[in-house]
């Protein structure tokens, strides 16, 4: 086992009549950003929250670089993490918390401007952190995380506050932790993030994992063999297609079909071949916020209604 890995088997975790986590397995290799994402409430903040030894499982193991995070001697040199932006004293500054948390690990004070440089604060290390943006205390929290320059790191939600320089910033910051062979969990809601940034995914809904996968290889299953045309003769195309096996489905749109069985290629030559105008074909790449939303359909516990009519 790397010393750079996450390893969480088999965790439980009930809070009275709620069963937060449900055998909770996945692995966060080094080299990669892991995204780890879900709906609300599927036991996200709770395994980061067991993996830190802020919560203890029921049944299980989440062991950090081979140990329980509890037995770390120096923690801060093992795992970053940070969890909750606002868990910081507001009359210090940023420097000062940084100084607070290098004393209280034991850390070299000199690593407290390299960290502030990283995370774009320089501007800012004496400002009182009461006064800072929620994007500038992620920032703030980032630095924290990466005090004792630890080859692991733990970040639930960095991406919110973040305004778009900060969000650009954020994607290559988490892409150059990885690349120096740092294990990376990321926590996020904003799925386009993940899908530029992580390399794996662990995907999980009521308190288990529903898809443990690279992100390129969900894309390419979830995106199959669909292809987009535009064409403005929709009724010989498709007569044209479903001869040659494929399987055309009209999509509302006057100019556009749907296909399968069929890639793009043949399509062009079928059509062109018998001089049918189209305007556009495309195969269909699925989005990951698409491939989300179907592998969770049913893991979701707070679904709002279907919007009805308000009465007059």
């Amino acid at each position: 086992m790397s010393e750079a890995t996450i390893e969480v088997s088999g965790l439980r975790k009930r809070f009275g009549p709620v069963l937060a986590l449900d055998g909770m397995s996945f692995t966060v290799q080094p080299g990669q950003v892991t995204g780890f994402i879900g709906p609300n409430g599927a036991g996200k903040s709770t395994t980061m929250r067991v993996i830190l030894g802020l919560d203890a499982a029921d049944a299980g193991t989440a062991l950090v670089g081979g140990a329980p995070y509890r037995s770390l001697r120096h923690p801060l040199t093992v795992v970053g993490s940070l969890l909750d932006a606002a868990a910081l004293q507001p009359s210090r500054t940023a420097r000062n918390h940084l100084l607070w948390l290098a004393r209280s690990q034991g850390l070299p004070v000199n690593r407290i401007d390299e960290v502030i440089d990283q995370a774009g604060l320089t501007a800012a290390a004496r400002r009182k952190a009461g006064g800072f943006s929620l994007g500038m205390r992620q920032r703030l929290g980032i630095a924290a995380a990466m005090l004792g320059n630890p080859p692991m790191l733990m970040l639930d939600e960095p991406f919110n506050g973040m305004d778009p320089e900060g969000i650009v910033w954020m994607r290559g910051f988490l892409r150059s932790l990885a690349s120096q062979g740092r294990a990376v969990l990321v926590s996020s809601h904003l799925m386009s993030e993940l899908q530029d940034t992580a390399d794996h995914l662990v995907i999980v809904g009521r308190g288990r994992v529903i898809a443990d996968t690279g992100t390129h290889d969900l894309l390419k299953a979830m995106s199959g063999d669909r292809v987009t045309l535009r064409t403005t003769a929709q009724a010989n195309a498709a007569a044209l297609l479903e001869r040659a096996g494929a399987v055309v489905t009209a999509t509302g749109s006057d100019d556009t079909l749907a296909v399968s069985g069929l890639t793009a290629e043949k399509i062009v030559t079928l059509l062109s071949g018998q001089a049918v105008p189209f305007s556009e074909v495309s195969a269909h790449r699925a989005s990951l916020e698409e491939a989300y939303l179907e592998l969770t359909r049913d893991a979701v516990e707070y679904r709002a209604d279907p919007a009805t009519e308000v009465a007059k």
